[in-house]
């Protein structure tokens, strides 16, 4: 069968099954919501997906894969707690306005192979939420577990009596397929890489994608530097830096460089030569792309790939730099746990060094900045242009949201305008809904030309 047609039939019996939940209350919507999650982060389910997501992909590891399903799925599920998806959801008394919350239709997503575990739950349990049919394209290196995870939720809606096709995994993902998803759904949801996003943009479907990650965090001389050592390391080396997120740069002031880079050291760093540099580079990409063989491995993996020993203990790679762009390739995102420093003097430095890395990869992402200065950082966030900014934070743990910090809880950070993006929000389920607006008359509000204009009329 012809990628257009296969898909086509997926797409009708996904709108078969829509159709049927837009009779679903909240009251159902809800429950049903929970369930599917309660059924993922069940131990037994939580262990074979992430046990299933390592060996299928060979990306990450397995007590990574396994935290995301327990903090991504029940924060999530926690943000959505009371919140209304259907009917009346705003009522605006003196404007006049009712807002009326309807479902999108089939929605069509595209599954990264960096994040098979958490992803398609998340994506599945927000249309859910949304009352929206969702058919899901993994990458074909993480088919199995597409599949297995999506087994487990029609597994759930079946026992609740709701339309299994609410949810349809492709099991045998291709290029052209996902690309017929993307041009036949209502609504794409597109997490990937660059190349991915604009095809999303290009189908002919409205998009939610995401941008490139490269985050860039600033070390200033207020800062505690064994903390944020800590914090880079624990973020740095989480699922082996398959997130978006994670720490790319640092770009630290000079006075407290070196015991910064100590601190890093103490923590699991191994700092490269010049020539292990010269060596790493000369591997790491090909024709500009990144190994595979280096995506989302152990230190120690990575520097064998490469051609050189560290030690055992050894979690992390730094690498110095002083400039930016495709010349020095450590300047760009890295899906690695392969961490660039950089020097800085004066604190505009920074922000000129940030946005220079992010404008040649990673624009409209994200930032973090370790310091205890309120100045720095309201001047770092008013003069980046990232859509979120981590405040001695781990980035790659709190841009998606946390326990400990306020972020909505998703796995699809949108990058703005400056990411090619049409929004710079965390995507949730509210991103899955039409609104319509009623509007009743109301009394005249229409000013006088004194109170609109005031002394300009009389300059």
């Amino acid at each position: 069968m012809k990628a257009k047609d296969y898909v086509a039939s997926l797409i009708e019996r996904a709108r078969k099954a829509q159709e049927i939940a837009e009779g679903f209350d909240q009251e159902r919507v809800d429950h049903l919501t929970k369930a599917i999650v309660w059924n993922i982060v069940k131990h037994e389910n939580a262990d074979k997906i992430s046990k299933l997501a390592v060996e299928e992909t060979q990306y990450g590891y397995y007590d990574a894969k396994y935290a995301k399903l327990m903090t991504k799925l029940k924060g999530a599920l926690r943000d959505m707690q009371g919140k209304k998806s259907m009917g009346i959801i705003e009522r605006n008394e003196e404007k006049g306005i009712v807002k009326i919350a309807k479902p999108v239709g089939v929605l069509g997503a595209i599954i990264p192979v960096t994040n098979p575990e958490a992803t398609p739950v998340l994506k599945a349990v927000m249309a859910v939420k949304t009352r929206n049919a969702i058919v899901m394209s993994p990458h074909p290196k993480s088919k199995k577990t597409n599949t297995f995870i999506v087994n487990i939720i029609r597994e759930v809606l079946k026992k609740y009596h709701a339309p299994e096709d609410l949810v349809i995994a492709i099991e045998e993902p291709t290029l052209d397929i996902s690309q017929e998803l993307m041009k036949q759904s209502d609504l794409v949801l597109a997490t990937g890489g660059s190349g991915l996003v604009k095809a999303a943009y290009t189908s002919g479907t409205p998009a939610y994608g995401v941008g490139v990650g490269n985050a860039v965090v600033v070390v200033d001389e207020t800062a505690d530097v064994k903390d944020a050592a800590d914090k880079v390391m624990r973020s740095k080396t989480f699922d082996y830096a398959t997130s978006c997120s994670a720490e790319n740069s640092l770009v630290i002031q000079e006075g407290i460089y070196d015991s910064m880079i100590e601190a890093l050291k103490e923590v699991g760093g191994y700092l490269l030569t010049p020539e292990e540099k010269a060596l790493m580079q000369s591997k790491m990409w090909k024709d500009g792309v990144l190994a595979r063989e280096i995506v989302a491995q152990p230190a120690r993996k990575i520097a064998e790939f490469i051609g050189f020993t560290i030690p055992e203990d050894r979690k992390f790679l730094m690498v110095e730099e002083e400039g930016v762009g495709k010349e020095y390739p450590f300047s760009g995102e890295k899906l690695s746990v392969t961490v660039t420093l950089f020097k800085y003097k004066e604190f505009q430095e920074a922000i000129d060094k940030v946005n220079e890395i992010t404008d040649y990869q990673g624009k409209g992402h994200s930032c973090g900045i370790h310091s205890t200065k309120e100045d720095h950082i309201i001047e770092y966030a008013l003069k980046t242009k990232t859509s979120r900014l981590m405040v001695r934070q781990p980035q790659a743990l709190a841009n998606s949201g946390a326990w400990t910090n306020g972020m909505p809880m998703t796995l699809s950070l949108g990058c703005g305008t400056w990411g090619g993006n049409i929004s710079s929000d965390n995507i949730t389920w509210e991103k899955l809904l039409n609104i319509t607006w009623v509007s009743y008359p109301i009394e005249s509000t229409q000013p006088t030309d004194e109170e609109l204009f005031g002394d300009v009329m009389y300059e």
